[in-house]
């Protein structure tokens, strides 16, 4: 690998920028600066501040085939191709192509379209300070106030720029720098002023950054560990998008299909795949890579392991394996889920439980819908939600569980519990602390609960993945909280799962804060049926009808909590350690 450091000037960098002689290997992420970003880089170059090196890599080399597209913001005539591709620096030398040429426009991330000029009555005042005088407005070049009514200033024109003072940063780097400030001096009068803004501005076109190139003939492997390594926009580098560039350079799938892998229209496809399916919606791209990994490398020779610089060694012809595999997986995962009554990603206790989850299943493969191993698949996964064991330190559990939860899940002589399934223990109290959607058990005794063929207490319909989205099902008070306040309740016990139970929304809204004796009466008013059925829609969700309509908080939270007790007992296939009455004698004695 050949390199060289030179310091280039910024105009000649725009030039290259604009007319596509510097370009992006096209699998770089888009823009994402913001507004405060650009002004203050803005303020690095007006002072005279270093800004960083940029790094770019000379095209025409045999080893790496990036496909590249232009710098956003610029046109350059169809069919130039790049004589360098910016590798670090992508970010800086976006904001400074966009707020230095044209318009001057800069579209950022979190203001819309900027326009930044220097205020020059202030640059002038006090030149060591220029950096305050640099504005941000709207790319319209009007502020605007009073919800859009009132217009505070106007600079969206030449002449309003000369007559408010307001030089455009676009000019800077332009031809039209010296008439912009002899107009300016005209219009005010001032040419003792022109000396001192042609002295102010002009060094500026002068500015240098300092980049290292590349040579056609740096290998693959040293362009990825590069992108490892650098971080100079401050954005850093997912292992998708350093896999992106690996894939990207893979010259044997380049000969074969004469274009390079390109990894992000790969993982848009399974994307389109997983987009049918809400409960998968947070299935992220790294976790795709990470099962993938899990897949191949229990397959390989070596340990089992989802670790970053391990998804790194991933080599492309694995992907191709095991890829297809695992996204057919992830649709077997969300019926997986929908069998436990979990159907919507804000209810998925552990997102990166699917990563594991999708890989055993590929292991198992059909063996998986078998009776026994179904079963011993749910032991495990609800063991890591009630047990809370996919909190911290995910890839180590990650990888043990793909080597032990197969042999276990088929009963193979000799295996071993998995350790997630060893580990998981539940204590009684734990239910008074589970109080809202943080907890990963939160939202799993929610579905197991729905999962009794627990039904709506109006609507009389279960949960089932269809009703749960059409009658908006949630979590509510069994108990109102306003019943609870009013009645002196602990907050504790008010706001604790055993007090909570899966409704429809206008169910929940019927019901108001009404005592539990008292909304039965609109339970009997809706669904014009006798006490009967009413009491038999109860028994799924746990709750004994007497201690209910008898308005028994206490009664009813004890009786409900060992309830809840045995339904966590049969989820992870051991007993529940009861430390609520051993607390309770303590507190007495003392």
């Amino acid at each position: 690998m050949g390199f060289q450091t030179l310091q280039h000037p910024l105009s000649d960098l725009i030039k290259w920028t604009t007319s596509g002689h510097v370009q992006l290997p096209d699998f770089q992420r888009g823009y994402v600066w913001d507004d405060e970003r650009v002004r203050q880089l803005l303020v690095t170059i007006a002072v005279g501040h270093p800004l960083g090196v940029v790094l770019m890599l000379e095209t025409g080399g045999s080893e790496i085939h990036f496909q590249a597209k232009a710098i956003e913001g610029t046109v350059p005539p169809e069919g130039t191709a790049p004589g360098l591709l910016l590798l670090d620096g992508q970010q800086r030398l976006t904001s400074l192509t966009q707020a230095l040429t044209g318009g001057g426009v800069v579209a950022t991330s979190d203001a819309g379209n900027r326009k930044y000029f220097i205020r020059v009555d202030e640059a002038l005042k006090d030149p060591e300070n220029i950096g305050d005088a640099i504005v941000s407005l709207p790319g319209s070049g009007k502020k605007l106030t009073n919800f859009n009514k009132d217009v505070e200033m106007d600079v969206s024109t030449r002449a309003l720029q000369i007559e408010r003072s307001h030089f455009p940063v676009s000019s800077l780097m332009s031809s039209d720098l010296a008439s912009w400030i002899v107009e300016w001096g005209q219009f005010h009068n001032d040419l003792d002023g022109v000396g001192k803004l042609i002295n102010l501005l002009t060094p500026l076109q002068g500015y240098t950054i300092p980049a290292i190139e590349l040579d056609k003939h740096t290998s693959m492997a040293a362009v990825t560990t590069v992108f490892e390594k650098v971080n100079q926009g401050g954005v850093k580098l997912t292992v998708f998008e350093l896999l992106t560039a690996k894939f990207a350079g893979d010259r044997a799938y380049f000969s074969k299909h004469d274009e390079a892998f390109r990894l992000r229209e790969d993982w848009d496809e399974t994307y389109d795949v997983l987009d049918d399916y809400d409960v998968l919606l947070k299935f992220e791209n790294d976790d795709f890579l990470q099962a993938v990994t899990l897949a191949a490398t229990c397959a390989g020779p070596k340990a089992t392991t989802a670790k970053k610089e391990d998804v790194l060694k991933l080599t492309l012809d694995d992907y191709l394996i095991w890829a297809p595999q695992i996204r057919d997986a992830l649709v077997w995962a969300a019926a997986f889920l929908d069998g436990e009554h979990i159907h919507a990603s804000d209810d998925l206790p552990y997102p990166k439980q699917l990563v594991p989850l999708a890989v055993i299943r590929v292991l198992l493969g059909q063996q998986a819908e078998a009776y026994g191993v179904h079963a011993r698949l749910r032991r495990w996964f609800w063991s890591g939600i009630l047990g809370e064991l996919y909190g911290s330190a995910s890839e180590t559990r990650f990888a043990r569980d793909v080597d032990q939860v197969p042999a276990w899940a088929l009963d193979t002589s000799g295996a071993v519990v998995p350790r997630t399934v060893d580990d998981a223990y539940f204590n009684e109290s734990r239910l008074h602390t589970l109080r809202t959607r943080n907890s990963a058990a939160y939202k799993g005794v929610y579905a197991l609960l729905m999962a009794q063929g627990a039904k709506d207490w109006i609507y009389n319909q279960s949960f089932d993945k269809a009703h749960y989205f059409k009658l908006k099902v949630d979590i509510h008070h069994v108990f109102p909280k306003a019943w609870c306040v009013k009645n002196g309740v602990k907050w504790e016990m008010q706001e604790s799962i055993v007090n909570k139970t899966p409704l429809a929304k206008t169910t929940n809204i019927k019901l108001s804060g009404n005592a539990p004796s008292v909304y039965r009466r609109t339970i009997r008013k809706e669904i014009k049926a006798g006490d009967d059925v009413i009491d038999a829609n109860l028994s799924p969700h746990q709750v004994d009808p007497a201690l209910l309509w008898s308005d028994d908080f206490e009664g009813f939270f004890a009786d409900r909590r060992e309830r809840l007790c045995r339904l966590v007992e049969a989820a992870l296939g051991k007993p529940v350690t009861r430390d609520i009455a051993a607390a309770q004698g303590a507190d007495r004695a003392e």
